[in-house]
């Protein structure tokens, strides 16, 4: 199971994060949230995916992001258009995000077949980090190809219910403000516990 620890900032906690077994880690480039990335960000091993996670931005600050900081994935969390997507597609691969909540169009999922990841995170107005969560049981039925991310209030209690969640293309979770000390400062021995108990329950 992917893991993706998202909304890091600090260098000393991204370092931490980094050393445990995790797949991906997020960097917000939002400038209004409170995990937005402001300063410098340390090197990685390669093995650990760098995200850029972005909402409602020009082509040019993306492009500007991806390149100074190497980013592997650019996520994409606003109301970017299809036609805006298929652009950065050209620049790098792509997370597209579809914030859910009861008036959610399952259907427009279907144009977006060329990006490399799907992400399920609950419809807030604050763009994701709410800590809350959706129902996850309207995927289920969902038929797609495109591997997804399942987001939206996953806590350290959510072992259980990770682990018995199932569908052909959820391959991994991206978890974020239910692991934090402060915004973008995460708990290492919260996640360490949790990321040794999932990767325990889906061996």
């Amino acid at each position: 199971m992917i893991i993706k620890v998202c909304g890091l900032k600090d260098i000393e906690n991204i370092i931490s994060i980094s050393q445990l077994d995790i797949d991906m880690v997020g960097y917000n480039f939002y400038p209004t949230s409170p995990r937005y990335v402001e300063k410098a960000l340390p090197s990685l091993a390669r093995t650990i995916k760098k995200v850029g996670v972005f909402v409602n931005a020009d082509i040019a600050t993306i492009a500007e992001k991806v390149k100074k900081y190497q980013l592997d994935y650019v996520q994409l969390h606003g109301d970017e258009t299809l036609e805006f997507t298929k652009m950065i597609r050209t620049i790098s691969p792509i997370i597209k995000v579809f914030r859910i909540d009861d008036t959610f169009d399952f259907k427009s999922i279907h144009d977006y077949p060329f990006c490399d990841y799907f992400l399920f995170d609950t419809a807030t107005k604050n763009f994701g980090g709410s800590g809350k969560k959706f129902d996850w049981s309207v995927l289920k039925e969902l038929n797609i190809s495109t591997p997804f991310l399942l987001s939206g209030g996953i806590g350290p209690n959510d072992v259980d219910a990770l682990s018995v969640f199932t569908h052909p293309s959820f391959k991994g979770i991206d978890i974020n403000s239910k692991f934090e000390c402060s915004p973008g400062i995460k708990d290492i021995q919260v996640i360490s516990k949790f990321v040794e108990k999932i990767r325990q329950s889906t061996h």
